[in-house]
């Protein structure tokens, strides 16, 4: 999804040339990028045989929507628990915590306005 969003439009060859060494089969990556459109994120323009990728949806809404199903499968759809867990897998202080908190409260204040 990231080099779509970053091509706007791309074969499947496209998004390959931009990914590390090794770089994966073609079929694999064929096969992610259907998934996704199966999935609504993706969709193409049929050319022949050939077809031409663009993503559905915005990162925003991507992440939203990916941020959801993890809560949902790994924290019991507990944001609390999630912060938890992070702060302590990753030594956050009390500082970064709060400096989170205030941000996240910054941003919810904004898209409320």
């Amino acid at each position: 999804m990231q080099h779509l969003w970053n091509l706007k439009e791309a074969y499947v060859k496209d998004i390959i040339a931009l990914m590390p060494t090794p770089k994966p089969a073609y079929t694999t990556v064929s096969t992610i990028v259907r998934i996704l459109e199966k999935k609504g994120f993706v969709g193409h323009h049929a050319y022949g045989k050939t077809h031409e990728y663009y993503p559905l949806v915005s990162k925003k809404e991507y992440t939203r929507s990916y941020m959801k199903n993890f809560m949902s499968n790994y924290f019991s759809n507990s944001f609390k628990e999630m912060v938890s867990f992070f702060a302590k897998e990753d030594n956050i202080s009390v500082a970064e915590l709060d400096e989170m908190m205030r941000d996240v409260k910054r941003e919810i204040e904004e898209e409320g306005k």
